[in-house]
């Protein structure tokens, strides 16, 4: 079998530091995939730090989307394309180049396959409220979708062609939108979702664009989305059943 053609799509917003020896590793990492940077609209030197590695594409926007927005137009770039896998890593380094291949093999059972975190590949853990929340997610998600999911927020994923179709037009623009109500979407559309064990790096250069205040609102507001659309699946279950 011939292996996907592949895409992987890094949304960026000022990460010119962490740029240049991420794609170095990811090129050399991957070297049959084709990589595609959407420089956010920054407001520092990532455009140009991304075109320092020969081979790498740049996107550039000219108003800032937030990373939803941004993975969309990255995925709507895969669409048009033509390509059968799209890998969404974080431009910060801290998603391995070398586990990309596991995601993309998984979508051999899956539409859309997360890299999760806290799955067993390491140590990585999260603390207080935003741990609560985080674990009430996939406990949800995983009844929701009928398989063990244990890191909702990740956004390191791979896509295979039901999905790029899809969330190359509907992928919300808000931060944790396009992970946590996309895998209200996927479930809608009746995407198949899995995940693989994965490793986490600490942030190569530069600071988060939200910090953990921030983060934990957010998350609140995912939990917020999450319960209003809960009725609504269930009544669209109830009815494919009958």
């Amino acid at each position: 079998m011939t292996k996907p053609r592949t895409l992987v799509i890094l949304p960026a917003w000022n990460e010119e530091k962490a740029l240049p020896d991420l794609l170095a590793e990811l090129v050399r990492e991957c070297p049959d995939v084709d990589v595609l940077v959407i420089d956010d609209a920054s407001t520092d030197n990532t455009n140009s730090a991304a075109r320092t590695v020969p081979g790498v594409r740049v996107l550039s926007l000219p108003i800032n989307i937030g990373v939803g927005g941004a993975t969309r137009a990255g995925l709507l770039y895969g669409e048009r394309g033509g390509y059968e896998a799209v890998v969404q890593c974080d431009a910060d380094g801290q998603h391995p180049p070398a586990d990309i291949p596991r995601l993309v093999a998984q979508l051999k059972t899956a539409d859309m396959v997360i890299g999760a975190r806290f799955a067993g590949a390491d140590g990585y853990q999260v603390r207080g409220p935003r741990r609560w929340a985080m674990r009430l997610l996939s406990r949800v998600f995983s009844r929701m979708h009928r398989v063990r999911l244990t890191d909702t927020t990740s956004g390191f994923r791979a896509f295979g062609p039901q999905a790029i179709s899809l969330f190359s037009q509907v992928m919300p623009p808000e931060y944790l939108g396009d992970t946590v109500d996309a895998l209200v979407i996927a479930k809608r559309h009746r995407l198949r979702v899995e995940q693989v064990p994965v490793a986490m790096r600490e942030r190569q250069a530069g600071t988060a664009s939200h910090g953990s205040v921030l983060a934990g609102v957010f998350l609140a507001r995912a939990l917020f989305i999450l319960l209003l659309s809960l009725p609504r699946l269930v009544i669209r279950r109830r009815k494919a059943q009958s």
